[in-house]
């Protein structure tokens, strides 16, 4: 997964409170205010509150988006291999503990944590 502008965009604030000058071109020199935000309880539209990023702040939170996605890969990796909960309670209950502990360990060491 690469995260853009969008991206980061969108978890800035809760809502619509930006627009596209050019929808098909998604970069921040046409990223734009909306001029009205409804307000918390959604009844009234009022001025929009919010104020616009600076590019170097966007480009340093699509960044800090891309490392936490990238730092999480052996957790879903590991959740992607390891048997199923009923699989893995059949060897506990026909193996034991210890023997459920190695087949787990497998693919912890195939996907260790950075």
């Amino acid at each position: 997964m690469t995260f853009t502008l969008e991206d980061y965009i969108c978890r800035l604030h809760t809502g619509c409170w930006y627009t596209w000058t050019a929808s098909s071109s998604k970069v921040y020199a046409n990223l734009a205010l909306i001029p009205q935000v409804w307000n918390a309880d959604g009844t009234a539209l009022i001025d929009n509150p919010h104020s616009l990023p600076s590019e170097s702040d966007c480009t340093a939170g699509v960044a800090a988006l891309q490392t936490a996605y990238d730092n999480k890969a052996y957790s879903r990796n590991r959740a992607a291999e390891y048997p199923s909960m009923a699989d893995q309670l059949d060897d506990i209950y026909h193996n034991g503990i210890d023997a459920w502990k190695a087949t787990i360990k497998t693919t912890k060491d195939k996907y260790p944590k950075p």
